[in-house]
């Protein structure tokens, strides 16, 4: 006889039902979490969550931390400002990384003990144009049995290398490399091209993305993927579309594809291994300031892709910026994450910004799990040709981790009363209101800044938490654009080079050539190149500069004798070869530089912080905490913590930590997760601008971080510190 359920058994059933279903749903997401016990993939795993399941360091121990060994490569510029950003990996016990000068290495990962080192540059002595020297962010390996490869990208060449040998893999490409500037269905054979940040491995994939020029001139950024074994192209995805494929339609011009450089995922991936579904984040479309010749939504430009990883083929898309004129790039691939909504655990993706925003996608759909506004905005705007798009995506939250406003009231309360009037003068003459407001000649606030918001760290998840750790810069920039003068029919190399340096080189030194942001001064150029050293550097780039091998020789030489003074040549009369005129190349715009909004000590105009901290609750999306990020010894002196400008991101333990280097006073410091309580911090021999990797070894947890220097003026480092308990 069947048992009789009565209406109190029932509930009774009901809840024992619903405790089961949560504690499952617990030891699922526990069990997800302990997998991450090594750090064999940029960012920790292909998930991008910079987290690790290892619990011997935590927050009754990790006081006691100690350096435990540091690896010197030797090659820093101490005058350049090399740097190192590298998330090394470390693969058995065994950890690979780069040098300032691009250097591949591997080391004994226990004991900082050099294996071997491999030099790209050996292969490229006399070629300036397709061996730049980059920021190269990290590498990724792939092992087939005993056939282990390491892939990282050097000047333009993606490299396969053996990973027990240190020596290239002949039979993958050309001898063990690919020239980038190939498969890209156009000839960019003389623009730049390369990678900073590492591709991903899908299977016997890997999938790459590209850093390009940000001006008109730049290459296209679509993604591909190749081969590991023989390095043959196996699919394309076009981040500018071309006829034919959905997107097209978002460009006015329907030559556009043809022309049009930029939309390129230059900040890595993400991977979801069992939907078989790869993540990219792209950048804005060139010329980043003025779209007059890109009129329209402009697809797949600052768009968040789900991508078949086999096919390439889209799954869904989804954009954050439409036509972007700030700069907006999305700095960083989603972090995979689990959102619980409604009772239910949705997987989803989270996408910081450089706006200081979060969007929370459903992971298969791409549908916000938040609400998101298509807000009107200003679309008044003085450059000729010029359309703004009428809307722009808003999400209601997670609530902004930056401030997204610089007013009066926000105006640096730490100087004297005389210099905040003279910063309030200066910002009323500027145009302000909000992060979309329109570029124009009288100068514009853009904030948070063009690094962030966000930037190229990217942020840590915890999966035991559903917390999101994201660090933030909160610096106004003055964003500036200025009428580009057309060739007159007689022009004196000097009067050409002043011309060309407004085309190509403002945009970045200033118009005063008194460099800004990451960009160096060139005032003193003239003291530091021969004629020939400068040509070359044009032609090939370097670093940030990217290669002009576009230009030719004759207007290499104009442009020389103007930045290097060189009055013999400047009444001479300018003959350049005759060139079609590119309508998408030759802009009546540009811009004046990256300007930082300054006083007159070198302090951001704007009151503290500067730079944070914040942990945000993806499952309501609200701020956990939020806590300046660094510190500046001036004000330290006072009681004040104002943070600092920050580059390299977070990661977080199961043993209730967040690490994080990143800041400008040279330190790596350690948190309480849950209440952003500091718990130890060590002082680094250099600037740590990197992210942190964590890892195992005989019983034994390390946390390892790049100390480069070079950015934000200071000392350039060329080691690798590690740390371990006694």
């Amino acid at each position: 006889m069947p048992h009789k359920i009565n209406k109190n058994s029932s509930g009774t059933i009901s809840v024992f039902l619903t405790v089961i279903i949560v504690v499952w749903s617990l030891i699922s997401c526990r069990q997800s979490a302990e997998k991450y016990t090594q750090w064999s993939i940029y960012g920790g795993g292909p998930e991008g969550i910079r987290y690790s399941s290892l619990t011997q360091i935590d927050t009754s121990n990790v006081a006691q931390l100690q350096p435990v060994w540091e690896f010197h490569s030797g090659d820093a510029d101490t005058v350049s400002h090399s740097q190192i950003q590298c998330n090394p990996i470390i693969v058995d016990t065994v950890l690979y990384g780069t040098t300032p000068q691009q250097k591949l290495f591997a080391i004994n990962a226990a004991t900082g003990k050099e294996l071997w080192r491999f030099d790209p540059a050996e292969g490229f002595k006399n070629d300036a144009v397709h061996f730049v020297l980059n920021n190269t962010r990290g590498i990724c390996f792939w092992q087939e049995g005993d056939d282990k490869r390491i892939f990282f990208t050097a000047g333009s060449y993606l490299h396969a290398i053996g990973a027990k040998t240190g020596k290239l893999v002949t039979s993958f490409g050309n001898n063990g490399k690919i020239d980038l500037h190939e498969g890209l269905g156009r000839d960019v054979k003389d623009l730049f091209i390369t990678n900073t940040s590492p591709g991903t491995i899908y299977k016997n994939l890997v999938i790459m993305g590209s850093r390009v020029s940000e001006g008109a001139d730049a290459a296209p950024g679509h993604i591909r993927a190749y081969d590991t074994k023989t390095g043959k192209q196996v699919w394309i995805f076009h981040t500018i579309p071309q006829p034919g494929e959905p997107g097209y339609e978002t460009w006015d011009d329907p030559n556009a594809w043809k022309h049009i450089g930029g939309a390129n995922c230059w900040s890595g991936f993400t991977l979801d291994e069992k939907r078989g579904i790869v993540f990219a984040s792209t950048g804005s479309a060139s010329y980043d300031f003025y779209g007059g010749m890109r009129k329209g939504a402009n697809l797949y430009a600052d768009c968040i892709l789900a991508l078949d990883a086999a096919t390439g083929k889209l799954k869904w898309h989804y954009q954050y910026i439409h036509h972007d004129v700030w700069d907006k790039d999305l700095p960083t691939p989603p972090a995979l994450v689990t959102v619980k909504r409604d009772g239910k655990y949705i997987d989803a993706i989270a996408q910081p910004t450089k706006t200081g925003t979060v969007f929370v996608l459903d992971r298969e759909t791409g549908k916000p799990l938040f609400p998101v506004e298509e807000r009107p905005v200003n679309t008044q705007t003085e450059l000729a040709g010029e359309e703004l798009y009428p809307t722009q995506p808003v999400p209601s939250l997670p609530k902004p981790f930056a401030r997204q406003e610089f007013n009066e009231s926000d105006v640096n309360d730490l100087i004297d009363t005389s210099e905040q009037r003279s910063i309030k003068e200066q910002l009323a003459q500027l145009d302000n209101g909000h992060i979309f407001t329109p570029p124009g000649k009288k100068g514009t606030i853009i904030f948070p800044g063009y690094d962030g918001g966000a930037e190229w760290g990217g942020p840590a998840y915890d999966p035991q938490s559903g917390l999101l750790y994201v660090n933030a810069n909160e610096m106004p920039w003055i964003l500036k654009l200025v009428a580009v003068k057309p060739k007159a029919s007689h022009e004196t190399w000097i009067d050409a080079g002043k011309r060309l340096y407004t085309q190509n080189c403002m945009k970045c030194h200033g118009a005063n050539r008194e460099g800004g942001g990451n960009y160096p001064s060139l005032l003193n150029v003239k003291d530091k190149y021969t004629f020939g050293q400068f040509a070359t550097l044009v032609q090939g780039g370097r670093r940030m500069m990217p290669s002009f091998a576009q230009l030719t020789a004759e207007e290499r030489a104009a442009i020389a004798s103007f930045i290097l003074d060189i009055k013999k040549d400047q009444s001479k009369t300018f003959v350049a070869p005759p060139q079609a005129v590119d309508s998408f190349t030759q802009l009546p715009y540009s811009g004046t530089g990256y300007n930082k909004f300054l006083t007159k000590d070198g302090w951001p105009a704007i009151k503290p912080p500067w730079g944070t901290l914040s942990a945000i609750n993806l499952n309501s999306g609200e701020i956990a905490w939020k806590i300046p990020l660094g510190e500046t010894e001036k004000f330290k002196e006072r009681g004040i913590i104002t943070g600092t400008e920050n580059y390299g991101g977070p990661v977080v333990t199961a043993g209730g930590l967040l690490f994080i280097a990143a800041t400008s006073d040279s330190k790596i410091r350690a948190f309480n997760k849950r209440t952003g309580q500091l718990l130890w911090q060590a002082q680094l021999p250099a600037c740590g601008f990197a992210t942190p990797a964590i890892y195992s070894i005989n019983g034994k947890q390390y946390i390892v971080i790049a100390c480069g220097g070079g950015k934000l003026g200071k000392q350039s480092g060329d080691s690798y510190v590690a740390f371990r308990l006694p």
